[in-house]
C-alpha cells in the first residue's frame, strides 16, 4: 500500500505568486527522487487556499523527501509563505494489499 496524503494550507495574499513559482519548482524536483509516486500542487476553490498530493513507495520515501539537498531550501521557503500551519489527510487504497 503506498504512503499517500493530502495536505491542506493557506497561502499568505502577498505570497501567493511567489508560493505558485516554488510548487511548480518543487513539482520538477521530485522526479529524481527514488520511491515517490506521485506529486502535484493545487489551488483549492476557497481564494487563498492550496493543496498538495503526495505518494510515495512508503513512509521512509516522504522523510526522504523532505531531507534532499535539491528540496530543503524550496521547503523552507514554501513554508515562509503559508498563512498558519497545514492539515495534511491520509489517503489509502480501497482495497487492501494482502
Amino acid at each position: 500500500m503506498a504512503y499517500s496524503f493530502l495536505s491542506r494550507f493557506r497561502i499568505r495574499p502577498d505570497r501567493e505568486q511567489a508560493f505558485i513559482d516554488l510548487a511548480r519548482e518543487m513539482e520538477s524536483l521530485v522526479d529524481r527522487e527514488p520511491g515517490t509516486l506521485a506529486f502535484k500542487f493545487f489551488r483549492l476553490e476557497e481564494p487563498g487556499m492550496f493543496a498538495v498530493y503526495e505518494s510515495f513507495v512508503d513512509e521512509a520515501a516522504d522523510k526522504a523527501h523532505m531531507e534532499t539537498e535539491h528540496g530543503k531550501p524550496v521547503i523552507a521557503k514554501m513554508l515562509e509563505c503559508m498563512e498558519g500551519s497545514y492539515s495534511r489527510e491520509m489517503l489509502y487504497d480501497l482495497e487492501p494489499r494482502q
